[in-house]
């Protein structure tokens, strides 16, 4: 394994493990406007994962790389869409339960 490579991995390694502590200690109420950001951010790295898989087409490792970067990115754009609008429906006013009217002289 060549020395740049090894050193990729490593940064690759650290920058997981720091942003796994980082999302962890989030308190709940800047998930939402944390979790947009990291939609945008990885928007950003979907298209540029399909411009570098669309570049290197000669070489096989490239395109097995950037499809598996794609498939990883799509997903986490999709993903973080859904838990955005389930926890964006969390914070709206629920409309109160209507009763029935009560009919008077009725039975109850």
């Amino acid at each position: 394994m060549s020395n740049s490579l090894t050193i990729y991995l490593f940064i690759f390694m650290l920058a997981t493990f720091i942003g796994l502590e980082v999302i962890k200690r989030v308190s709940p109420l800047l998930h939402t406007p944390l979790m947009s950001l990291t939609n945008a951010i990885s928007a950003i790295s979907l298209v540029g994962s399909i411009e570098l898989t669309g570049t290197h087409y000669h070489d096989h490792l490239a395109v097995t790389l950037g499809t598996i970067a794609i498939t990883a990115s799509f997903a986490n754009v999709v993903g973080g869409f859904v838990i955005t609008d389930r926890m964006l429906k969390m914070f709206k006013k629920r409309e109160p339960a209507k009763t029935p009217a009560k009919v008077p002289g009725g039975a109850a």
